[in-house]
């Protein structure tokens, strides 16, 4: 007979709460990263004092609504300003204005809203603050083209760069030189106020001065790099954009720019955050979670199929986690769009997921846009289960064939296994969890 004694006696498994719907238990793993991220949350603290003269409020992005909110409940004393976000992602203020334009790709809204910003930032003095409040997505927003450069030459070039497979850094080298207000320029035109930034992340890395093309941080990229961003992805440009670059004029303020002393800028919030957020919720639902990575970058399906080699060795071996566990990761991955369908770059990522998995038992996974919108589609991911192989050829649905057309919006669409949650009005790029029983 063998001993044991009264501890061990006790020490019965215990069954992890979600095991009996991974599907609930992978949208609270997301709801609760986009809770920690948000600007009510992370905002307040970050706050500074008011100064002896005005605080104007300036801003951009898929956050900058939210964020103007956060700053009108907890500021102390007179305020006033403007605020640019992605249609349908406002929010509602009473001192800050809000204006709301066209994301990925610029439209008038967002022009007029910068003209109008820069008129609002004219005349301040030594005493007065200017509150920038930036978020990812406000590259697109604040759409001010440089001398020379037509809305329309923008709008060519964001399009070509958004099929073009580039990263987020490649592209914000881009949209800055090609602006009269990014990279650095907008923080000029405050002068001789005091500008304090607050950003929230989207960005891998958290590089401030890439989150919405930095408008007043200063850039040590070049227009030559903006150049070879474009011959390497072979991006056709128009005449006069290309002379812009090569003439210089679209250089930028560099970092040591005397112009930049006593500004101040504060990350509130990254992928990091969301993802140890959800990392504490995963373990206190009693499962091991482990964060591969919040930065990774990318093809879509080749982030993919590398995740799911990892999940194959973890329900396989039991290396180099032991199941049942949560797998996380962040970061911005691409797609280069060789078809005609619909699909952000979790859709596909979670397509490509399905086909290399196979349908491999107890893996289940979620991979959505924090900011609730999935590339320019109306979901913010979608999910992916043991069985949706199955589910999907039993409705006519080919995986292999929707990956090809870049078509992941229209196979989780016809599994009825999309996540629509609307705008979350915060924005830290990619948030993946697989869930291996």
């Amino acid at each position: 007979m063998l001993a044991t004694d009264s501890h061990s006696a006790l020490r019965v498994p215990q069954r992890p709460a979600g095991l009996s719907d991974p599907r609930a238990l992978l949208r609270d793993l997301f709801d609760t990263a986009v809770a920690a991220v948000s600007a009510s949350h992370c905002l307040p603290p970050q706050l500074p004092p008011p100064p002896k003269g005005r605080t104007v409020v300036i801003g951009a992005g898929k956050a900058a609504a939210a964020m103007a909110q956060a700053v009108e409940t907890h500021w102390q004393g007179e305020l006033s300003g403007l605020v640019v976000t992605r249609y349908g992602h406002g929010a509602a203020c009473r001192r800050i204005e809000v204006v709301e334009a066209a994301h990925p790709v610029p439209d008038e809204a967002g022009q007029r809203a910068a003209q109008r910003m820069v008129e609002l930032v004219r005349g301040l003095t030594a005493d007065d603050l200017v509150l920038c409040l930036i978020s990812g997505g406000g590259s697109a927003l604040l759409a001010a083209p440089a001398p020379g450069i037509t809305l329309a030459d923008k709008q060519a070039v964001n399009r070509a760069l958004l099929k073009s497979g580039a990263n987020i850094g490649e592209m914000n080298c881009v949209r800055k030189h090609l602006s009269a207000l990014k990279g650095g320029r907008l923080a000029l035109h405050c002068a001789p106020a005091r500008v304090e930034t607050l950003l929230i992340s989207d960005i891998p890395g958290d590089d401030p001065t890439l989150i919405a093309s930095g408008p007043t941080l200063p850039d040590a990229t070049t227009c030559a790099d903006a150049l070879a961003v474009i011959a390497k992805y072979g991006i056709e440009v128009p005449a006069n954009v290309r002379a812009h670059l090569e003439s210089g004029a679209g250089e930028t303020p560099k970092p040591g720019d005397a112009r930049f002393d006593g500004h101040r800028s504060a990350t509130l919030a990254t992928a990091q955050q969301s993802l140890e957020a959800a990392a504490a919720r995963a373990r206190e639902l009693g499962f091991e979670a482990h964060i591969l990575s919040d930065s990774i970058e990318g093809e879509s399906r080749d982030v993919a199929l590398v995740h799911a080699a990892i999940a194959r060795q973890v329900a396989q071996h039991g290396q180099p986690f032991r199941k049942p566990c949560v797998i996380l990761s962040g970061g911005e991955t691409t797609v280069t769009v060789r078809g005609s369908g619909r699909g952000g770059r979790n859709a596909e990522f979670l397509l490509a997921l399905a086909v290399a998995l196979d349908g491999l038992p107890g893996v289940h996974a979620i991979a959505c846009d924090t900011d609730g919108i999935d590339g320019s589609e109306d979901n913010a991911g979608a999910l992916l289960a043991p069985d949706t192989l199955t589910r999907a050829s039993a409705r006519g649905l080919s995986a292999r064939a929707h990956l090809g057309n870049n078509d992941g919006y229209g196979f989780f669409a016809g599994l009825d296994d999309l996540i629509v949650t609307g705008p979350t009005r915060t924005n830290v790029n990619d948030f993946r969890a697989i869930l291996i029983v």
